[in-house]
């Protein structure tokens, strides 16, 4: 587990496959001190989830088409499990559909999902592959077991649904691409898509059954308007409740605006307000082109309601439309409008209460598409190019200078591209690195958004130094879709401004997330152009760190020799520059690729001196994994006790740190254990260990894990047990293309089956362990074809 600068070096950490990992296989076996391996869900912590937005308040009638939707549910004659609700924008798709949801899910007990596909929203519509990453991930897959292909996404999000009931609603689609790739394929679940088209693919092809809605009947609309008024208004006439119905096309979106508009103005008479908004319909109409009477008659509420509101509203309401993300924070829109904080509630408020701004959650605040629509029509209009530009550059850079604060809080060291200080924004603080951790998890699209704009609107060197900077987040997240998508925008908008510098930085991003997925290839060919950047413009510091990560990448291939060749050309660079970080981060490389080479003396003092310094820096992140090492090598030197004390001392980092150091440096305690002759510690921290690797969705580690926990039922008497573990590891392993920890698995198995008296299949497994390890001409894989074969000679 060697480290870069922002690379924790998991070289087996992710695997793309969806092949179930090998805890589903491993059947259920005996208790011994109370530790269980058995199948199930593989993310012990999994719940059902419980996505559906809240049930819509005021719903009126709709009584004929909820039993309609009823009828199709039930009704064995003409039953569907997928129904999609079309109709004008506007005319209470949604609203129906979540009425419906409500009234029904209880018939899905293994949870709802819900995306919001923004297939008419100005911005950019969500892609199939990004909701399923969200619903896989809802659904208990741990984020690096999610493929990166979308047709791979697919069949692990089928594969999870079989013979669950599960409801999906699938909300302004438009498109049937968006769509089909987001139907689970069983008849337990049920799917329903709103959309403002027909979608008629997903009738004739995809068996669905279509609702058409219409706008709502006079007095449905008539009884809209009273409900939302009856609290502040009383002696309406109908007939003028009517006249406001009508100006509304009967449409439930601008109903509850201008609903809302009368019972803001409780003492105003209604046919003022009517004759003011037949005002603003003469104007609108003088204003645009006729696209349809329902489409004006929204507009014209829109328009209406706006212009009630106080100037400061108002422009709220408009910056808010040239938001890049799906929803914003009361911070948010404060870097938007340039205000302090404490002044934009008020006017978020005002423009919830006017139903033009939604509170999608606590402190989160989002617009129907046809508002941000018309939200950007009128910021087009009545913000100068000037004040546009402005606007989306404050936010972009507020969403920089925010993320820098939080991961200065998470990860210190991992912040590589100083920033200068924020001048017009005032990026939000962070108490703890959990407050800090949260803001990354909500914000994750809007970051992704947020990079993108700055690069699409004149503001490329924010773009790149936002991707940069998230590059370290999604690394430890393994949100691979954000990772690739910010740093290839970084790389244009780095190219764009012909900044050498930022174009290395950014392909090292590509080439971590190419090595953290597995891409090793690609990984490679995104690490030498770094490189030759860096070697052409004399950065120095930057070439000792693509070096480094040639190094990790042929130790990734157990080219030992090349490795020691990267590491030490890295190393001397450093110590020249008299980076201490970065020095004792090269010792702890050197001295894992010397234990590997069995070079076990030399590599005790390596990681010494690298320890003094990370815990002088307080580095420990990096001192757990020198703990690690040593831990390793002064195993092997038969120094037990001290060996010990190392890999306790690094598990105590991990606890209060990082999962992926706790579940990787546990299997090394569970070595210890077994060689202080405690088989059954061994075997419980094994389990420990897999589990944790099952719901961070690393299967080669997990797969380590349980060839480990087959070690440890081996040390314990009960090969038979150990004989499946060994098993299903060696199956991983074999799926992964990982020879080395295939070979080190097939020698545990053979010992397990010679143990049973296998004789015939110990001898398969001993010979393609030996021939695995003739790809390796290190001295330890030489040793240990050495005695596989002579053990295979004394079994047989």
């Amino acid at each position: 587990m060697a480290g870069g600068d922002d690379d924790d070096r998991r070289p087996d950490h992710v695997n793309r496959s969806t092949v179930s990992g090998p805890a589903d296989l491993v059947q259920a076996r005996d208790v011994y001190g109370g530790v269980h391996f058995h199948s199930g869900d593989p993310s012990p912590s999994y719940s059902p989830p419980r996505q559906l937005p809240g049930d819509v308040h005021g719903f009126v009638n709709r009584v004929e088409e909820l039993g309609s939707l009823n009828r199709l549910l039930v009704d064995e004659a003409v039953r569907a499990t997928l129904f999609v609700l079309c109709g004008t924008a506007g005319v209470g798709k949604t609203a129906l559909a979540l009425r419906w949801a409500h009234a029904v899910r209880q018939r899905f007990p293994d949870g709802q999902l819900y995306a919001n596909l923004r297939g008419y929203d100005p911005g950019q519509p969500s892609r199939p592959e990004q909701v399923l990453d969200r619903f896989l991930r809802a659904l208990g897959v741990p984020p690096s077991a999610v493929p990166a292909d979308l047709e791979d996404r697919e069949a692990l999000y089928r594969s999870r649904l079989a013979d669950r009931r599960v409801l999906v609603l699938l909300d302004n689609a438009a498109t049937v691409r968006q769509v089909r790739p987001l139907l689970p394929g069983t008849s337990s679940c049920l799917v329903i898509v709103t959309s403002r088209s027909m979608l008629s693919g997903l009738v004739s092809r995809d068996g669905g059954r279509r609702l058409t809605l219409r706008m709502l009947s006079e007095d449905d609309a008539v009884t809209l308007l009273q409900d939302v008024t009856a609290d502040y208004r009383t002696g309406d006439d109908p007939q003028e409740l009517a006249e406001l119905a009508r100006l509304c096309a009967r449409l439930p979106l601008a109903l509850r605006i201008a609903a809302e508009r009368a019972a803001s103005r409780p003492f105003m008479p209604l046919g003022e307000l009517i004759q003011d908004l037949r005002n603003e319909s003469a104007l609108w109409d003088a204003l645009t082109t006729e696209e349809g009477e329902e489409a004006d008659a929204v507009r014209t509420v829109f328009a209406w309601s706006y212009r009630a509101l106080d100037s400061s509203a108002a422009r709220l309401f408009r910056l808010l439309g040239l938001h890049p993300g799906p929803d914003v924070s009361a911070p948010t829109a404060a870097a938007l409008a340039d205000v302090p904080v404490g002044q934009v509630r008020q006017p978020l408020d005002a423009l919830v209460r006017a139903h033009l701004v939604e509170q999608s959650a606590p402190g989160r605040y989002q617009l129907h598409d046809l508002l941000r629509a018309y939200a950007v029509d009128q910021a087009r209009h009545l913000e100068s190019e000037k004040s546009r530009r402005a606007a989306l550059s404050r936010v972009v850079r507020w969403y920089l200078h925010t993320a820098d604060a939080a991961l200065g809080r998470t990860l210190p060291f991992y912040r590589t591209v100083p920033l200068d200080p924020p001048t017009d924004v005032t990026p939000l603080t962070f108490a703890t690195a959990g407050e800090a951790d949260a803001w990354f998890t909500i914000e994750q699209d809007n970051l992704v958004a947020a990079t993108r704009a700055a690069a699409d609107t004149g503001s490329p060197r924010v773009a790149w130094h936002l991707a940069v900077l998230l590059r370290s987040v999604f690394m430890h997240r393994n949100a691979f879709d954000a990772w690739f998508a910010t740093a290839r925008i970084g790389l244009a908008a780095a190219r764009s401004l012909d900044d050498r510098r930022a174009e290395a930085e950014a392909l090292e991003s590509l080439g971590k997330a190419h090595f953290q997925s597995r891409q090793l290839v690609e990984a490679a060919e995104q690490h030498q152009a770094a490189l030759a950047i860096r070697r052409e413009i004399g950065d120095e510091h930057g070439m000792a760190v693509s070096i480094n990560a040639l190094g990790l990448l042929a130790l990734r291939h157990r080219r030992l020799t090349d490795a020691l060749g990267y590491f030490g050309e890295s190393l001397t660079i450093f110590t020249r520059r008299d980076d201490r970080r970065w020095r004792a981060l090269l010792l702890s490389n050197l001295a894992e690729t010397r234990y590997e080479l069995s070079d076990l003396a030399e590599a005790v003092p390596l990681l010494e001196q690298a320890l003094a310094v990370q815990r002088a820096i307080e580095d420990r992140g990096q001192e757990g994994n020198s703990l690690f090492f040593l831990s390793m090598t002064l195993r092997e030197l038969g120094r037990t006790g001290e060996a010990l004390a190392a890999i306790e001392a690094a598990l105590a980092i991990a606890e209060t740190g990082s999962p992926v150091w706790l579940a990787h440096w546990l299997v090394e305690y569970a070595r210890v254990q077994r060689a202080l002759g405690q088989p059954a510690a061994a075997l419980e921290a094994a389990h420990r260990a897999a589990t944790i690797q099952r719901q961070l969705g690393d299967r080669s580690r997990e797969a380590m894990a349980l060839d480990e926990a087959g070690e440890a039922y081996r040390g314990l008497g009960r090969p038979e047990e150990a004989v499946a573990f060994h098993r299903q590891a060696a199956a991983v392993h074999r799926q992964l293309g990982d020879d080395w920890q295939l070979a080190l698995t097939l020698d545990h198995l053979a010992a397990a089956l010679a143990e049973t008296r296998h004789t015939e299949e110990a001898h398969r497994c001993r010979h393609e362990a030996s021939m695995l390890l003739t790809r390796f001409p290190d001295a330890r894989a030489e040793r240990l074809r050495a005695r596989v074969a002579s053990d295979d000679a004394a079994d047989r």
